[in-house]
């Protein structure tokens, strides 16, 4: 179980976001976005952070703490996908870790 939280949070933290000039770290620019002041994505990084430590605190094994932990880490790429065109994700190292975190959370939501 600590082993499927320790992938959910690696594979959350390699999602790669393509920028104009490279990629970034998706837990990189959370972090930045966290103390970006006035912009609407700093309440989904921060909701991203809740959603984090969520994940390590005494009852996460409560499904209610895992489906909200899901929906909080969820909430800034969906945001991201909306804000840019489709089309902008369509690479290896956005999909894959991506992927990875989403069957991770849910195999951590059926087994609890």
């Amino acid at each position: 179980m600590t082993a499927l939280r320790y992938i959910l949070f690696f594979s959350y933290s390699f999602i790669i976001l393509i920028g104009w000039m490279s990629g970034v770290p998706f837990i990189l620019w959370l972090v930045f976005t966290i103390f970006d002041f006035g912009n609407i994505d700093q309440i989904f990084a921060i909701l991203a952070a809740i959603g984090t430590s969520l994940n390590f605190i005494k009852s996460k094994n409560n499904p209610a703490v895992i489906l909200l932990s899901f929906a909080f880490m969820l909430s800034p790429l969906i945001s991201r996908m909306i804000q840019v065109p489709i089309e902008a994700f369509d690479y290896l190292a956005f999909q894959m870790p991506l992927g990875i975190y989403i069957v991770t959370h849910l195999i951590l939501f059926i087994i609890k």
